[in-house]
């Protein structure tokens, strides 16, 4: 006789509810919210809306499981959401139908704007404007940072190691290898602490999951095969966007010291000025701030490769998410994991920190752009819709500077 739970489990992952949204529906309910997908993390209530409560694909403990799952794995808490509610609906096609649809109104906006800048960026005004969107960048990124440290600070331990990962940045050692001494000292420091989280649903592993995701793993493989032979550049910037995204925990603007490392300090692909305006076309867009990837591969590459930064920067998040909704409630249970996860956490308060002052120290101070600062820092932290902070500062710098 079946074990109950168990079969509770497949019903959740794998067996396809009488009400199934086809892939069709699936990829155009998340093209139109992916049209108006402004805010970041803020977009899970609106996905929890369409998917738990309007349309009811999931419930709304299966939800949960989701959003525990992608705030404690790396990569853009929204984008693997999408993912997470298609493989539970549809399994893997699904998740791809999905994921994909999210993700297009952002991809093709960003190379749009990306064309624009790079045709128009010596223009007087556009000068103006986009001195001005680098003022708002750095209230964005402070007020990022004070989020991440609420979240994340819990204690002097997490302050130390928040500190320490802010001023190795500051040396010059690689956020990768911070994070990575982060992760270990978190598993050490941590293990203990907190609780640890019951599950809901005893492990089983899906095998046709895992086969679709070794089948999209060898396509990846071949991708970059093909890429290394033809165009060792676009080669390269594709490990280094599938790189990014592996240690960007903590969502999407984690991912923004490692860029900054990458691009500006260590290859020199552009400069810390003209990445803030790729961070702020990343805010006027819909979608995750790592579509700034589209941007950073269009100045690099051109077309081909904003579609390779765009595909590896999403790729790993995907997998991850298909690939450990099975497992999940052995993460949940892990204290190892958990204890690594909130170390990870920690040091990227300290290179978000970096990143704030690094960002400051680039741009021309005068008393307008510190009023604009100050007003937009504000606005933000008392939860004023970040498009229209974006939105007004653009309209003020364009006429003011």
């Amino acid at each position: 006789m079946p074990n109950m739970e168990s079969l509770r489990y497949d019903e959740k992952l794998e067996v396809m509810p009488k009400a199934a949204p086809s892939k069709l529906k699936l990829f155009f309910s998340f093209l139109r919210l992916g049209l108006t997908a402004f805010g970041g993390p803020a977009m899970d209530a609106y996905i929890k809306g369409m998917s738990v409560t309007r349309y009811k694909w999931l419930d709304e403990d299966t939800f949960k499981d989701g959003v525990a799952l992608c705030q404690s794995i790396p990569g853009a808490t929204a984008m693997q959401m999408t993912a997470y509610v298609g493989l539970r609906a549809r399994g893997i096609t699904g998740a791809l139908a999905s994921y994909i649809g999210f993700g297009l109104p952002a991809f093709f906006l960003m190379l749009l704007l990306s064309s624009l800048y790079v045709g128009a960026y010596k223009l007087t005004w556009v000068v103006s404007l986009f001195h001005g969107l680098q003022v708002i960048v750095v209230a964005i990124i402070a007020s990022t940072t004070l989020a991440f440290g609420r979240t994340a600070l819990k204690g002097y331990k997490t302050a130390l190691m928040a500190v320490t990962s802010a001023v190795l940045f500051w040396k010059g050692v690689s956020p990768f290898l911070v994070i990575l001494g982060a992760g270990l000292a978190g598993a050490v420091f941590f293990k203990n602490s907190g609780s640890l989280l019951t599950p809901l649903f005893p492990v089983r592993e899906p095998g046709r999951t895992y086969r679709h995701i070794v089948t999209l793993s060898v396509i990846l493989t071949g991708g970059l095969a093909t890429l290394y032979v033809a165009e060792k550049n676009l080669f390269h910037l594709a490990v280094l966007m599938l790189r990014i995204d592996l240690f960007a925990f903590g969502g999407g603007f984690a991912s923004l010291p490692l860029m900054l490392h990458e691009i500006v300090n260590v290859r020199g692909w552009m400069d810390s000025k003209t990445f803030m305006d790729g961070i702020a076309l990343g805010q006027v867009t819909p979608g995750p701030i790592v579509i700034t990837s589209t941007f950073v591969g269009y100045l690099t590459h051109g077309i081909a490769g904003a579609f390779v930064a765009t595909v590896a920067i999403f790729t790993p998040s995907f997998l991850m998410v298909t690939a450990l909704t099975p497992v999940m409630d052995s993460l949940k249970t892990s204290a190892f994991f958990l204890g690594s996860t909130k170390g990870i956490l920690a040091s990227f308060v300290g290179l978000l920190f970096f990143v704030t002052v690094k960002f400051a120290l680039a741009v021309p101070w005068d008393i307008v752009r510190i009023v604009l600062v100050c007003a937009a820092f504000i606005a933000l932290i008392r939860k004023v819709d970040i498009l229209y902070v974006v939105l007004i500062t653009a309209v003020i710098s364009a006429v003011v500077l």
